[in-house]
């Protein structure tokens, strides 16, 4: 039997303040929730410009309490008008000197279900992470939403096999994966990794990217976000590497069983084996 999840995602460009931005958001969700979508995630650190291709310390204006901050307040009137699970990133202060790259999950009647902070930090030219964000330190939380259940991987985790494959155990069934990915060597694995991750944890998974140049270094966000399914296929079609795009698609979830009973990856598991790879 068909259970079937309205799903959407948001790739933007960055407005040039907080304000206009989370209002472009906000208009965004009401639009998907006009088609009918019931849950619906933003890109990495939405609410700001990808700060992280400069090391300055003015940027930690950025940051924000969670759930406590105006973004994540303001996400939840969201999701009680429009009824939608809304997955809300945001750059977190916890206290002072405790800064993550986190992404809150809210119901779709405004109550908080609580947060994932970004594990893995990159350091590299245009991606100075370490700089502002320590490593998340909350595990691999699986929400159990309106929709079903919602797991967040962020960016530069999808790298990571660990986490993709914890949420799976914990039982996801869609995993949003917030980024801001620019035009260089990713690319290729944008549209390589992502859906293998699906194919090997069999749930589907919403890639989204930043898309359009910004004020702060010379990264060039090349979009195409997507919705994969369990067998690893594009769920229509993949956004624009350019343009601003709102996509709203038709999640089958009980697809996931279907294809956990084809391939048996659960079942033939080995942890009995696997000590070596959780070893420095």
């Amino acid at each position: 039997m068909a259970n079937v999840v309205r799903a959407a995602l948001v790739q933007a460009s960055w407005t040039g303040d907080t304000e206009s931005m989370i209002a472009k958001h906000e208009e965004h969700a009401r639009a998907a929730a006009a088609q009918g979508a019931k849950v619906i995630g933003f890109q990495e650190v939405f609410n700001a410009p990808y700060f992280c291709q400069v090391q300055e310390s003015e940027h930690y204006r950025w940051a924000e309490p969670v759930p406590d901050g105006p973004t994540v307040s303001r996400m939840r009137d969201l999701a009680r008008e429009t009824g939608m699970v809304i997955v809300v990133p945001v750059f977190e202060v916890e206290q002072s000197g405790f800064y993550y790259n986190t992404a809150a999950v809210i119901d779709a009647d405004g109550s908080y279900l609580g947060k994932y902070r970004k594990h893995h930090i990159p350091q590299v030219k245009g991606f100075w992470e370490k700089y502002y964000f320590k490593p998340g330190n909350l595990g691999w939380p699986v929400f159990d939403t309106a929709v079903g259940k919602v797991g967040v991987y962020i960016c530069y985790d999808r790298h990571f096999p660990e986490g993709w494959r914890s949420l799976g155990l914990a039982g996801a069934q869609l995993v949003y994966n917030p980024s801001a990915t620019s035009r260089g060597l990713s690319a290729h694995l944008w549209k390589l990794e992502q859906p293998a991750a699906a194919v090997a944890n069999e749930y589907f998974v919403a890639a989204i990217n930043r898309v359009g140049q910004e004020e702060y270094g010379d990264n060039d966000f090349y979009g195409t976000s997507y919705f994969v399914d369990p067998r690893g296929q594009f769920v229509g079609d993949v956004a624009s590497d350019t343009k601003e795009e709102l996509i709203v698609r038709d999640l089958d979830f009980s697809v996931i069983e279907e294809v956990r009973q084809q391939w048996a990856f659960y079942r033939d598991r080995r942890p009995d084996a696997y000590d070596g790879l959780v070893q420095p």
